[in-house]
């Protein structure tokens, strides 16, 4: 199926609201804690899914969040801070009382306890740590140990390894005999005698086979192991593109020493991708809804100053056609369409480049043919509608020279909004700067610098 076909394709209708908490809910929940209710609360939470309820903690003000805290407090679940938002996660901890905080804490598994810890102070963090029994605490310790942004934080000590000589039989019996498992996982690992993997077999296979069948001979095709200290993003971009469900992970001499699964690897690309988008936007990737007003404002406000630094330039050179808008006022009247045009189809550009580059589908092999299509659909776009304006402009003022300008202007600067839209990432990318955050100041600047100098000066040549 081509993206024509998927663009074109009739999507069934959705409700936006299937996922969402009702209204109803929420207010019986919110009237709960207003009159105190701590049974009723209970049974308004208990059907209610982790994530559920750390949206409706999100979305709620602060003096409604600590009642509702105070009041629930004892039925707290660990899931529910994993599905927290940083934003208050750190907030919500510290309404807990410290024997409900253990309790929700030793419920999860060591990759959560890790991600809880990351973002917090250190008087929090070690409050968590004291809450965990010493095995689960010195593998946390460990994990904290590793670089931020690494398979050591990503993944979770808990991993089923079995010998690679194990029978389907053998492990059966082990897994049904032993308690220490977790609570959920897909593969297991099968290891050498010196602890390095060789391999993964699926439950669903030894489920299905015989008990005198080798665990060696029914592994995955697709076995990929990720170095301990591999940066998450790549690790992200390895499940996604070679499909894996879970991986272990190797310390420095390839002995196993946890595993990451497909949930955590989604969740990472999911915050790749966020961050990208808020960079694109020039908003701080920390930005939330739950931001204060300072906060939000101090967040978006470095951008704003590189953008107001770039649209002073643009006005560098209005300002050297000043005479030409004077003796032709409509100059001043078309300069905003031109500029519009071309800051578009440069986001367009831009856009498809840093996700290109998010992905590593625009590499140097393909760089050269990629821009010769950006460029050539920036030509057949300015083509068309500077058609289409000078069949406007002809109309509206009467000047047929004036026309022709405004059409051969809105190609130059579609061209030219093309031409930087691809490769200014490509050269941020390649200076190892995020084309996603400082893309889009650079390219707007070459939009409307050229789309300015080029319908400006056309003007002065052609009309004065």
């Amino acid at each position: 199926m081509t993206d024509d076909d998927i663009q074109t394709e009739e999507r069934p209708e959705t409700d936006e609201s299937s996922y969402l908490l009702e209204k109803k809910t929420v207010a019986a929940i919110l009237y709960a804690v207003d009159i105190g209710d701590a049974a009723q609360l209970t049974a308004l939470m208990e059907p209610l899914h982790a994530a559920d309820i750390a949206d409706l903690l999100e979305q709620i003000n602060t003096y409604d969040r600590r009642r509702l805290i105070a009041l629930y407090g004892h039925e707290f679940d660990g899931d529910i801070l994993s599905e927290l938002d940083e934003s208050i996660r750190e907030e919500v901890i510290g309404l807990l009382t410290p024997a409900v905080l253990a309790d929700a804490v030793r419920e999860l598994d060591s990759d959560d306890v890790v991600d809880l810890l990351e973002d917090l102070d250190e008087p929090q963090q070690e409050a968590i740590l004291g809450a965990l029994e010493e095995p689960d605490r010195v593998a946390v310790a460990q994990a904290l140990s590793y670089p931020d942004y690494s398979a050591g934080r990503l993944m979770q000590r808990e991993v089923v390894a079995a010998p690679e000589h194990w029978t389907v039989g053998d492990a059966i019996d082990y897994l049904r005999s032993h308690d220490g498992l977790p609570d959920q996982f897909y593969h297991v690992v099968l290891v050498d005698p010196r602890m390095h993997p060789v391999g993964n077999v699926t439950l669903g296979k030894i489920m299905r086979s015989r008990r005198d069948v080798k665990l060696g001979d029914i592994t995955e095709e697709i076995f990929k192991v990720i170095p301990v200290d591999q940066y998450e993003g790549d690790v992200a971009y390895a499940f996604n593109q070679y499909h894996l469900i879970s991986a272990p992970v190797v310390d420095e001499n390839g002995r196993l020493v946890g595993q990451i699964t497909i949930d955590d690897a989604m969740a990472v690309l999911d915050e790749e991708h966020e961050e990208d988008i808020l960079r694109l936007a020039g908003v701080s990737d920390e930005s939330s809804l739950s931001d204060t007003i300072i906060e939000a404002a101090k967040g978006r406000a470095t951008w704003l100053f590189v953008n107001l630094l770039t649209a002073i330039l643009a006005s560098f050179v209005i300002e050297n056609f000043a005479d030409a808008i004077d003796q032709l006022v409509a100059l001043a009247v078309l300069m905003p369409i031109v500029a519009s045009m071309g800051g578009n189809a440069g986001t367009q550009t831009m856009t498809v480049a840093v996700r290109s580059l998010a992905t590593r589908d625009l590499t140097a092999q393909n760089a050269l043919r990629v821009v010769w299509r950006e460029v050539a659909v920036g030509a057949i776009n300015g083509a068309l509608f500077g058609l289409i304006m000078a069949g406007v402009t002809a109309v509206w003022f009467g000047v047929p020279m004036l026309a022709a300008v405004i059409g051969l202007a809105m190609l130059f600067t579609q061209v030219a909004a093309a031409l930087g839209g691809i490769v200014i990432p490509m050269a941020l990318d390649r200076a190892k700067i995020d084309p996603a955050l400082a893309s889009g100041p650079f390219v707007t600047t070459v939009t409307d610098v050229v789309g300015f100098f080029a319908f400006l000066g056309l003007a002065t040549v052609v009309l004065l």
